[in-house]
């Protein structure tokens, strides 16, 4: 939404784009600098919705802090909670049960095609195509009733514990799980043909926001982003944690760098995220969902760092621990700021509308960005 207009002494046009969460999806504020319709400069303003989390996550204990990045990416709150799970393990060493990884690892891949349903139907929204929203809506629901089911909440899962899963899954948990699977995999062509094919849509999204593999090397850029321009960084493949070094899947690249590639690595995702779920769902093994671990938490001394693969790209942990019983410093690196940084350069010399092409296909979460 235009607030704001200005016109500095070189005749360029001054527009302010936001803060309404309704126009960025979130509250981000973009300063746009255009020479008639051309943007020259694009400078993102933060700071609106800042809450200090990881100064609040320092004030926090090893089962508590956690929860608090539900609250980052909350599209990805459960990969988010088992980022911080698996940093907390690896520093007090705690063997987890396979069981635990094997739902784990489902429920990453259900937040992972929930996360891209809704990527997908505000994507085509953005540059005017209404239905797709409601059908991404319809699927994403399923989803997010069979998460309700077993975590007890739609979004903010909470799921993750030092050790596991807070509880065992739902007995239903399987059955609606292939459920979901065998019909959202007749919907992808439908996806295809609403709006991959669709020629006023390709017009939109081709050649458009164009970063080059070195450009989004360069700028940190990661996940779907950086995969559209050809960087191989999914570090379920790079650096595979849980139990993804026993799924076979393939890491979705393009080479074309524009707003389409991105589009087409975020659709084959979903396809990868199936194939991974198939792998899993009738093989989850007997046992513990939860490892043994003391009441209270203290890790040794010393620095730990975890990195996963968010919906969005790359998330790491980094925890400085002195051996209390709280966190000395909590750093997290968040991939929706460092795809973010890339925006000014995806958008000069391109068009004012492009911008929200370019916008709707770096799949940007702003509480993931100012945090």
């Amino acid at each position: 939404m235009l607030e704001e207009i200005a016109v500095n002494d070189t005749g360029d046009l001054i527009i302010n784009v936001g803060p309404q969460h309704p126009s960025t999806h979130g509250v981000l504020h973009l300063i746009i600098t255009l020479n008639g319709e051309t943007i020259k400069n694009i400078d993102p303003n933060l700071g609106y919705i800042h809450r200090s989390i990881e100064k609040m996550c320092e004030s926090l204990s090893y089962r508590q802090f956690i929860y608090v990045t539900s609250r980052m990416d909350y599209l990805s709150s459960h990969i988010n909670n088992h980022a911080c799970a698996l940093t907390v393990e690896k520093g007090l060493q705690i063997e987890v049960p396979e069981r635990a990884q094997y739902i784990r690892v489902i429920m990453d891949e259900l937040t992972r095609l929930a996360s891209h349903q809704l990527w997908w139907g505000a994507a085509a929204m953005d540059v005017g195509a209404l239905t797709p929203f409601f059908h991404a809506f319809r699927e994403r629901e399923m989803i997010n009733e069979i998460m309700e089911e077993t975590c007890g909440a739609r979004l903010t899962m909470n799921y993750n514990v030092p050790g596991g899963v807070m509880a065992d899954i739902h007995p239903d948990f399987q059955r609606k799980t292939k459920a979901f699977l065998a019909f959202f995999k007749d919907k992808l062509p439908e996806y295809d043909e609403l709006v991959t094919g669709n020629i006023i849509f390709q017009n939109r999204m081709k050649d458009i926001g164009i970063i080059s593999k070195e450009d989004a090397i360069s700028y940190g850029c990661s996940g779907p982003t950086a995969r559209a321009s050809g960087v191989s960084c999914d570090i379920r493949k790079t650096h595979p944690y849980s139990i993804y070094d026993k799924v076979q899947f393939d890491e979705v690249l393009e080479t074309t760098g524009d707003s389409f590639g991105r589009y087409l690595v975020r659709m084959q995702e979903m396809r990868q995220s199936i194939h991974i779920i198939e792998q899993l769902i009738d093989n989850i093994p007997e046992g513990d969902f939860q490892a043994k671990t003391k009441a209270v938490l203290k890790l040794p001394k010393g620095e730990f760092y975890t990195r996963v693969e968010t919906a969005r790209g790359e998330l790491g942990v980094y925890i400085v621990s002195e051996g209390g019983l709280t966190p000395y410093r909590i750093k997290f690196r968040s991939p929706g700021f460092s795809n973010l940084s890339a925006l000014n350069h995806m958008a000069k010399g391109q068009k004012i509308g492009d911008m929200v092409a370019i916008m709707a296909t770096l799949d940007l979460v702003i509480p993931d960005i100012d945090r």
